[in-house]
């Protein structure tokens, strides 16, 4: 659906792009042949709750790269399109590598995942799809109709954003003798969220999105993503005959009091934790920059034995 840019709109003279240098598109392949669906020894439950991680991302970073490639011709500044243009093959790259682990592990290990991805794509091919449920969106509403749905893609940024960072400073993992090739997924995934972490909250405010929608917005989705979260690690554990008699749910209260036991033992980030960290998005005056480190994360990617091989693929092609 193309979106018409409205003439006669003032266009933002000062610069839009807040992102600290530049965006490098990296596109590493992962050999999925050797990981253990309990990948983190002797944590069924966390390994289970992350592992929903590959299921919940691919259709909505797929999703994402659709919205951003519309909002490119509304975009004026010239260094923020080079910043959504790289955010878009990031995020592409993202969304492959997680359909890969999806096919190549979790499905070799034969968990049934179709349909839990089928929920996720209904969700933005459908519900939040250029014609939602099938309805045409008047011409006149089109850009706001974007604008609302790049407003869902500011707030879920900042969430990637706080788990990116999460992710990369945990060490817990490594001293229980986790997977290398997962732990390489989620550093990289990580780290090139927090790298990212201004654009989509720069195309949101330069495209006219302002307080009051970011924080109704926000207050949709975030409760949200934590909701398809647990219902996606509910449904990998309803699989393993260890938690068949907790018949885990995302509406029966031990899923949740399990996580936030389990986010004592340092594997998992805890849900307040979580919900502290993201607190920061409402404020009038939130700034994506100060909320993780891009050094840290350019530090993490020129170590990441996956990105590592896709360059030196790419020098050798």
């Amino acid at each position: 659906m193309p979106v018409t840019p409205i003439h006669g709109r003032r266009r933002q003279e000062a610069a839009a792009s807040t992102t600290p240098g530049r965006l490098t598109p990296r596109k590493p392949r992962f050999d999925w042949s050797r990981t253990p669906l309990e990948w983190i020894p002797g944590q069924p439950f966390a390994s289970h709750f992350i592992n929903e991680i590959n299921l919940l991302l691919p259709a909505g970073e797929r999703w994402f790269c659709k919205l951003y490639q519309q909002a490119l011709p509304l975009i004026t500044d010239p260094r923020l399109r080079e910043d959504v243009q790289a955010f878009i093959r990031q995020e592409a790259a993202h969304a492959r590598a997680h359909a890969d682990a999806t096919q190549d592990y979790l499905q070799a290990h034969g968990i049934e995942t179709e349909s839990n991805t089928r929920q996720e794509d209904w969700l933005f091919a459908t519900l939040l799809s250029d014609r939602p449920m099938g309805v045409q969106v008047p011409r006149l509403a089109q850009r706001q109709w974007l604008l609302f749905r790049l407003g869902i893609v500011a707030a879920v940024e900042h969430m990637t954003c706080v788990l990116g960072r999460y992710v990369l400073s945990n060490r817990r993992w490594d001293a229980a003798g986790a997977d290398p090739t997962l732990l390489d997924l989620l550093r990289w995934h990580g780290a090139e969220e927090v790298e990212h972490r201004c654009v989509a909250f720069d195309v949101y405010r330069h495209l006219g999105g302002g307080y009051a929608s970011r924080y109704y917005l926000a207050s949709i989705a975030m409760p949200a993503i934590f909701g398809l979260w647990v219902h996606g690690a509910a449904h990998l554990m309803k699989q393993d005959p260890r938690f068949a008699a907790r018949k885990p749910s995302v509406f029966r209260p031990w899923i949740w009091r399990e996580w936030q036991r389990q986010s004592a033992t340092g594997h998992l980030p805890s849900l307040f934790w979580l919900m502290r960290r993201e607190l920061s998005f409402f404020s009038p005056w939130y700034d994506p920059v100060g909320e993780a480190s891009t050094e840290q994360a350019l530090a993490y990617l020129r170590s990441s034995p996956a990105a590592a091989s896709a360059q030196l693929g790419a020098v050798a092609a």
